[in-house]
């Protein structure tokens, strides 16, 4: 490896905020109103369950933030791990924590296939098609997402300043086209306080849809932890990094929150409550079966189904960016430390990227659409346990360090951070019937067979690694 070569710092703060939240925010924000957050936990039981995995999601980030400015390079979690508890348990931690971030991208880049689908009648599904797992496969839809992977790595590749820019343009337009719709919702005269009753879902425990809400907390803000593994990029004082997750958190948050409301205070025509037409969900098709995108139409008709359209698009296509760096700078500073080949460590001689871990990627992320979302969706499901992983390492890191330092305000976010995390993990991996939040058969074979995986690639680089 040219040891001239470095990346460079070209991220400013409004790009690091826009890479986080980019992550953070995806097409699930704008679909699990109708199919998760109102069923389980209806509008206000939504939005105390959001305020509170933001604010554990905050506490981590005060670990993070603490880490960060002891190791401002790229990396994250994997050199943090590293750096308290060896190349063992960073390797374990960035195992899971990889597969978290790389899933992301191909879920993002077969997500415009459920825009054609659902808001522009069908249009990609041309050419021949087959089934996997019970999803529709189409040929058109293939080429959608192939292209869009293609596109994105080769703009990725092409310098991190460039990548920058156009994620601040695309979560701008996110971030816009939520504010027309709230706006929207605030000034109709049919949209009032009254319709959000009740505030909890009537089928069972409030508490329990609150809970139910917050343990998919790690796959809900998985994408604030992105900024650590760009830190070698900052051309700003690794200093402000707290402000920037908070921030980053406090907005993902707050577009969750304000999605999920608006769809509940839009009550469809025919329906006496939004809990009516939440029960009523696996009997409808076309538009009304998305409730956010019908409550755009409700509110300005086309024109609100567009403005949805483009902030979708928006958190679509900044996912794919975000998750394309994330991953491709994990990869690069495993290669670094020897635990992945020297090939994932390379950077390109003009644009300062890690080329050969980002066309990596793209390579894994072009199976996906060949099998469709619902067998991604069982890997996706699954990898949200490596955000949880990279969250207590990390937390435990925090600790570590500040116990050395007797820094007792980390000391005790590092214990909530492990504690949380820890929670986290056996709300997914346990079947607890209250919280039906548990992974499915699929993603536990998934989960095994990576476990699998991750101890013959371990013990086989092993061998190979010179003593």
């Amino acid at each position: 490896m040219d040891k001239e070569v470095r990346l460079e710092k070209k991220l400013s703060p409004v790009n690091v905020w826009s890479l986080a939240l980019g992550c953070i925010i995806g097409w699930g924000a704008f679909v699990m109103p109708g199919n998760t957050f109102l069923g389980k936990a209806g509008p206000l039981g939504t939005a105390i369950a959001m305020g509170i995995a933001a604010l554990i999601m905050i506490v981590i980030a005060f670990n993070y933030d603490f880490m960060i400015k002891r190791y401002p390079v790229a990396g994250g979690e994997f050199t943090y791990t590293q750096q308290a508890f060896g190349k063992k348990h960073a390797f374990v931690c960035s195992w899971f924590l990889g597969l978290s971030y790389l899933a992301i991208v191909p879920l993002n880049g077969t997500a415009l296939a459920l825009i054609g689908r659902n808001l522009m009648n069908n249009v990609f599904q041309i050419g021949f098609h087959y089934n996997v797992a019970g999803y529709d496969i189409y040929l058109g839809e293939i080429i959608l997402a192939v292209a869009a992977l293609v596109l994105f790595a080769f703009l990725s590749i092409r310098g991190v300043r460039f990548t920058g820019v156009f994620q601040t343009v695309l979560v701008f337009a996110l971030i816009g086209g939520v504010l027309v719709i709230t706006a929207a919702a605030i000034i109709d005269p049919d949209v009032s306080f009254s319709n959000l009753s009740p505030g909890f879902y009537p089928g069972g425990s409030a508490t329990a849809g609150v809970l139910a809400v917050v343990a998919v907390a790690p796959w809900a803000f998985v994408g604030f932890d992105t900024i650590p593994q760009a830190a070698e990029e900052f051309k700003f004082s690794a200093r402000k990094t707290k402000f920037i997750m908070v921030l980053s958190i406090l907005f993902g948050a707050a577009v969750y929150v304000v999605l999920n409301t608006v769809t509940a205070a839009v009550i469809p025509e025919g329906y006496e409550s939004w809990t009516a037409y939440i029960d009523d969900m696996p009997n409808l098709s076309g538009l009304i079966s998305l409730p956010t995108f019908h409550a755009g139409y409700q509110l300005l008709g086309t024109a609100g189904v567009v403005f949805l359209g483009v902030a979708v698009l928006g958190a679509i296509l900044s996912g794919i960016i975000g998750f394309y760096m994330a991953t491709s700078r994990l990869l690069y500073s495993m290669a670094k430390e020897k635990v992945l080949p020297g090939w994932f460590g390379e950077l390109h001689g003009k644009y300062k990227t890690p080329a050969h871990a980002i066309l990596f990627v793209l390579i894994v992320a072009l199976i996906a659409p060949f099998f469709g979302r619902t067998a991604l969706g069982w890997i996706v499901d699954m990898s949200s346990i490596g955000a949880a992983i990279g969250y207590g390492y990390t937390s435990l890191a925090a600790f570590r360090f500040a116990k050395k330092e007797n820094s007792k305000g980390i000391m005790v976010t590092g214990i909530i951070g492990v504690v949380m995390a820890l929670a986290f993990i056996v709300l997914l991996l346990v079947p607890i019937p209250v919280f039906n939040c548990s992974l499915g058969k699929e993603s536990y074979i998934c989960l095994g067979v990576w476990i699998v995986l991750g101890v013959i690639f371990y013990f086989t680089a092993k061998k190979r690694r010179p003593v």
